[in-house]
């Protein structure tokens, strides 16, 4: 579903930014839940810092979500955030529903985080390719987010 916009990139253009924008949608929704996930079931002896780790990693993929779906609305489509959709859509891991420690954890949301990251840089070419440079630049700015993010997960998956 589109509709009528003055904004100066054709139809078509349009439409392949947002069928790359929905793609990375279904992605942030499903990587918000997991980040909530582990937030409410984390146990052990660096609970709180994880607790709170994974709470401002939520926070932050919510920026994630926000961002992509007004993108989607701001070309004249229509972001679909519906739960059967994501779960449909997402192209993320199955996240552990065993997972309980911080490790277990941590190398869940890594690995979903990680495998985000790579998706959102395809997307940032993808969205070049089609000639909406600035749905590219909205990419690369989660691309950041992104990396920064993984390396504050990660930090705690380093030996001494």
């Amino acid at each position: 579903m589109s509709y009528t916009s003055r904004i100066d990139l054709s139809d078509h253009v349009r439409k392949e930014a947002c069928a790359l924008l929905q793609a990375r949608l279904s992605d942030a929704l499903d990587l918000e839940a997991q980040a909530k996930q582990a937030h409410w079931n984390v146990k052990g002896p660096h609970f709180l810092q994880l607790h709170e780790l994974f709470d401002r990693l939520h926070d932050e993929i919510e920026q994630f979500v926000d961002q992509l779906a007004e993108r989607i609305t701001a070309l004249g489509h229509v972001a679909d955030g519906r739960i059967a959709t994501t779960a449909a859509a997402t192209t993320l891991y199955g996240y552990p529903l065993e997972a309980t420690g911080g490790e277990a954890h941590l190398k869940a949301i890594s690995a979903n985080l990680g495998a985000f990251g790579k998706a959102v840089r395809e997307a940032i070419d993808r969205a070049g390719m089609t000639g909406d440079a600035d749905t590219a630049d909205l990419f690369t700015q989660i691309s950041r987010e992104c990396d920064k993010q993984l390396w504050f997960l990660e930090a705690h998956l380093q030996a001494h």
